[in-house]
Order: C-alpha cells, then structure tokens, then sequence
C-alpha cells in the first residue's frame, strides 16, 4: 500500500545525504512523500515567526500516516526536528528513525553517528516511563539496506500505529 510520508531532518547539515534517501523513496512506483521545500522558503517562514513555522509543519502533516526522522550528526538537538516528532505523537502517526550518517555526502564524505532524537520523551507504560526509542524503531540506512527495506520499515510503522 503507498504511504504518505513525512520526512524530519536537520536541513543545513544533511540535505544532501536526505536527497538521496528521498530520491531513493520517489522513485518508487506508488509511493508518495511531501515536497522538498527549499533552502529560501524555509528561511522566509521561519522569518515569520514560531506560530507560522507550527502551522506550516501541520500543514505537511496533514493526509500522512507516517513520520520518518532521518536521523543525523546534529539532529537530536534541532528544536524543529523536536516539535516534529511531537506533533507526529499527538496526532498518532506512525514513526520510525533511519540513522543517516553513513550515507556519504557528495562534498564531505559520511559523517558522525548522532544520537537518537526519540530519547527526548517517553509515556507511562504499566507504571514506569518507556522513551520512544523503546516505541519506535530505528535503523541504519547503509548496513539495514535502507533502499531494499525502507518500505516495509514504512509499513510496519504505519500498522504499529493503526494506519
């Protein structure tokens, strides 16, 4: 079944490694993820302010099952990255991480492993707290074939989660 997917990454540091996992993705027949939004919009509605940002992150959430957070070096800090993941949970999306840095980019090679930005939060399980990244897969797109499986990962995120 084609899945609307929401992609979550740190813009400055990996855009070039997320184009190849994306391009990886839509060229699929069937498959359907939101449009990349350039360098120049992004900087113009963050110039907006903080309400435009929420409102254009929810926008691009609507009619998608699931989120995926393409996970680099410097992700788990991004306050973006952070609200994304967030608004996924309230919203009951499917998620899952796919680390990233492995993925050679074209001018600087491959890069550190960062940490997982599911750690941020956690729920009450049967009386003790249970992080995201107990809930929520990850994987690594080089050593999982992330090009081979990433669909099903997408899938079976997507069932976990109700979709």
């Amino acid at each position: 079944m084609a899945r609307r997917v929401f992609f979550s990454f740190h813009y400055d540091r990996d855009i070039r490694r997320v184009v190849q996992v994306r391009n990886s993705w839509i060229v699929r027949p069937g498959n359907d993820t939101q449009p990349f939004m350039d360098k120049a919009e992004w900087e113009s509605i963050k110039r907006t302010g903080v309400q435009a940002i929420e409102k254009w992150i929810d926008k691009q959430l609507n009619g998608t099952s699931v989120t995926v957070v393409l996970i680099g070096s410097e992700t788990y800090d991004r306050e973006w990255v952070k609200h994304e993941i967030k608004r996924s949970y309230e919203l009951g999306k499917g998620m899952l991480g796919i680390f990233i840095h492995s993925v050679k980019d074209p001018q600087n090679g491959t890069d550190t492993k960062g940490k997982n930005p599911f750690d941020h939060w956690s729920v009450k399980k049967n009386g003790r707290d249970v992080p995201f990244s107990e809930l929520y897969k990850t994987y690594d797109w080089v050593r999982d074939d992330g090009y081979s499986n990433s669909a099903s990962w997408i899938e079976g995120a997507a069932v976990a989660a109700g979709r």
